[in-house]
């Protein structure tokens, strides 16, 4: 089975910024579909907060988010990427990558999930 793997999680001051990767396992696992992040907050549900399509053009934000994270993805690592700046405590959550089941554009089918990164930001 294929693996995601989340990393760069850690715990920040408000207004600093995080860089999260999500490498999967095997290498052409990401190609042709789009690739997302979720968080999720203690007591509260997964959420989405960012998605990229296969070919990297088309990008999706939840709106807390827009301005303030870029998601960007390499596909001859199988890695995708969370580059957060600007953080806030509401940004603190478990961090966690997914693929999309069937689009190659946004992530609205979740399929597989890494272990998730923690994030925590402090005021």
């Amino acid at each position: 089975q294929v693996q995601l793997v989340e990393s760069g999680g850690g715990l920040v001051q408000a207004g600093d910024s995080l860089r999260l990767s999500c490498e999967a396992s095997e290498s052409t696992f990401f190609d042709s579909y789009a690739v997302g992040w979720f968080r999720q907050a203690p007591g509260k549900e997964r959420e989405f907060v960012a998605s990229i399509s296969w070919d990297g053009v088309n990008t999706y934000y939840t709106d807390a988010v827009k301005g303030r994270f870029t998601i960007s993805r390499d596909n001859a690592e199988h890695t995708v990427y969370l580059q957060m700046n600007r953080l806030r405590p509401e940004d603190t959550a478990v961090y966690y990558c997914t693929r999309d089941r069937f689009s190659g554009v946004k992530v609205a089918t979740p399929e597989q999930w890494g272990q998730g990164t923690q994030v925590t930001v402090s005021s």
